[in-house]
């Protein structure tokens, strides 16, 4: 058995419960109060090597606390088989895990200010991730909505896309922020809009004096987008109220309920469905979720406070 498989199987012995350790390599900061950090798992610890887009782990800021984030890449990719086989035979330093995160509460204040070399847990990962096996998108034009730090866990969904261009029909990406000083990889966002293969569409809630694009909400975007509604699947992440109105929009056009699918992030604690901080209704989102489809969702997203 090998170092590896040994740590990997050591792991899984110990307990979803149990953070690895991942050291920080790299710590680029997005916007004023937002940081993508990407990590490695220290010497002592296994990658993470089936972390599907869409999916999440909970990161521990040892002293402080832990909560969960999704993944904004090293993401296992899709498509043909060789291209999981390839990803299977690369190393640790090759498929590194990165998360975006915001820094609003003692938690992602110190797992923000995590600088390379230092030490965060991770669990995980967690959660049903995004459609995107071969039978479920095939043909299929990909209509992704991202509102704010939505686009974190929708980023690795463009990538793999891209990698598997020929595989899906129309891909078009509309994303929303508060300001443009607010939107997350603006290099990436540059580059997609560059492709002449992809939809890029970005609208802001209030504009600066240097703002010479969209403004107001995002689903405002979706009559310039080209999709065939009989043969779209919709991916969506944001706010609840983004999302839920996006879904309602895309269904009112054409799209069938089962595909569309919001991610939905609501209160993770322990991630495997122990502790019931994440229930919506008959789900355990850390298990069930955090992508659900609308057809599951429209009924209890219309209870008040549920």
């Amino acid at each position: 058995m090998s170092t590896e498989t040994q740590t990997r199987a050591e792991r899984c012995a110990a307990g979803a419960m149990t953070p690895s350790a991942f050291r920080v390599s790299q710590r680029h900061q997005e916007t004023h109060d937002t940081w993508t950090l990407r990590m490695q798992p220290s010497t002592s610890s296994a990658p993470l090597p089936e972390a599907r887009p869409g999916q999440f782990t909970m990161v521990y800021a040892f002293g402080v606390g832990e909560i969960p984030l999704s993944l904004a890449g090293g993401c296992t990719p899709g498509g043909a088989p060789t291209a999981l086989a390839a990803w299977a035979d690369s190393t640790a330093e090759e498929r590194p895990l990165i998360h975006t995160v915001r820094a609003v509460g003692p938690v992602t204040k110190a797992i923000c200010g995590a600088q390379p070399g230092d030490v965060l847990g991770v669990r995980g990962p967690f959660g049903r991730g995004w459609p995107l096996d071969p039978g479920q998108i095939a043909g299929a034009d990909m209509l992704l909505v991202a509102g704010g730090l939505g686009l974190a866990p929708l980023r690795p969904v463009v990538e793999d896309l891209l990698r598997r261009r020929g595989e899906v029909g129309e891909i078009a990406l509309l994303v929303g922020g508060r300001t443009p000083a607010d939107l997350l990889y603006s290099d990436e966002l540059l580059a997609w809009r560059d492709r002449d293969d992809v939809q890029v569409l970005v609208t802001v809630d209030a504009a600066s004096a240097a703002w010479t694009g969209e403004v107001g909400v995002v689903t405002a975007l979706l009559p310039r987008v080209r999709f065939d509604p009989a043969h779209t699947v919709v991916l969506t992440c944001g706010p609840e109220i983004m999302m839920r109105l996006t879904a309602q929009a895309v269904v009112d056009l054409g799209v069938s309920p089962s595909k569309v699918h919001l991610s939905m992030e609501r209160n993770m604690h322990c991630g495997i469905g122990h502790c019931g901080r994440c229930q919506l209704g008959p789900m355990m989102l850390c298990q069930d979720g955090p992508v659900v489809d609308f057809a599951q969702l429209a009924p209890l997203l219309a209870v008040r406070e549920l």
